[in-house]
């Protein structure tokens, strides 16, 4: 079985974020991701993975102002400046909390616009330059119109081809089997197709995003698939957990 990451974002929520790492390892996670880090100092996030001897899976680069409903930089083109402020500010939380991963959230515009492709094309390159540079992996994923109206990446087959157009070995796929089931079905081909670009998956129940095994996929047998492709990454639990987090990690206490 792959091994997993905990979402703090979404896991965990009955105690405080930094509290968050400590559960998070007391419950036999090795490894965590979140949305964000940025409302805590660096140093202090990495003092919490050093004390609860965990790795940083992969976190967002700043998706502008979250709370007004932005939900990326990448794809608009009046907001460059901002997008390079924010690709700073990540590289330097990475460097500091020794993430291998950071994802490139592209934003709230149409998938169709030629000028927020465009936009889109010169910062994904700016973002592989410049993490190339700093030996740390740079994703992009497609997420789905009915938890993120209006996002620009929708689709898979878009995905790979903004990434191969790239070039650059550590640009990468992010896929989540939620968002993929929603967006394009088909999961378990799909891993098949894109195998050679996958950088980070992520799993959840369809269509309520809970726990793994409780909605229409057949979990286990997506993850025979995940070691079957030979992704020797993490495996990011973002799901929302339906009762409570450790009531509901049944699921993966029981797997072989």
């Amino acid at each position: 079985m792959p091994k997993f990451a905990a979402n703090l974002t979404m896991m965990f929520n009955d105690v405080p974020f930094l509290h968050r790492f400590e559960a998070a390892a007391s419950c036999g996670f090795s490894a965590v991701e979140y949305l964000f880090p940025y409302e805590h100092p660096p140093e202090v996030i990495a003092d919490q993975l050093l004390h609860s001897h965990l790795s940083q899976a992969l976190f967002n680069m700043p998706p502008g102002d979250w709370h007004l409903g932005e939900r990326g930089l990448a794809a608009l083109p009046e907001r460059k400046r901002d997008f390079r402020d924010s690709l700073d500010k990540a590289l330097s939380y990475a460097q500091v909390i020794g993430s291998p991963l950071l994802h490139m959230m592209a934003g709230i515009a149409p998938s169709n616009d030629r000028s927020a492709i465009d936009t889109y094309r010169e910062n994904l390159k700016l973002a592989a330059e410049r993490t190339g540079e700093y030996g740390i992996g740079l994703t992009i994923e497609p997420i789905n119109g009915r938890d993120m109206p209006g996002y620009f990446l929708q689709n898979f087959e878009q995905a790979a081809e903004f990434i191969e157009a790239v070039g650059a070995a550590h640009v990468k796929l992010q896929f989540d089997i939620y968002h993929r089931q929603i967006l394009h079905g088909d999961v378990i081909m799909g891993l098949r197709q894109y195998a050679h670009l996958i950088g980070h998956i992520q799993i959840a129940s369809v269509p309520d995003r809970n726990e793994p095994f409780t909605g229409e996929l057949n979990d286990r047998l997506i993850l025979e698939e995940i070691d079957a492709i030979g992704y020797k990454g993490y495996v990011g639990c973002e799901y929302r957990p339906c009762r409570g987090t450790q009531e509901g990690l049944t699921w993966l206490t029981e797997l072989p």
